[in-house]
């Protein structure tokens, strides 16, 4: 999935965390690793979705420009 961040969305600020370093997180998300989260909320697991990406940074693109 990190590869294809890098690909898909270059420049776009991305914290990466260590589920199985956080009980809770674990708890949350361990069995769904790794998973991508768009302001808490998850866009996908196991494999990257690029469409939904696409649609997202596009989203955040437009909303930055006048």
């Amino acid at each position: 999935m990190r590869a294809g961040l890098a690909l898909y969305a270059a420049g776009v600020p991305v914290d990466e965390l260590d589920v199985d370093a956080d009980p809770a997180l674990e708890a949350r998300w361990g069995a769904l690793i790794p998973v991508l989260l768009v302001d808490g909320r998850e866009l996908c697991h196991y494999r990257l979705d690029t469409s939904a990406l696409a649609a997202v940074v596009a989203q955040a693109a437009g909303s930055s420009s006048l």
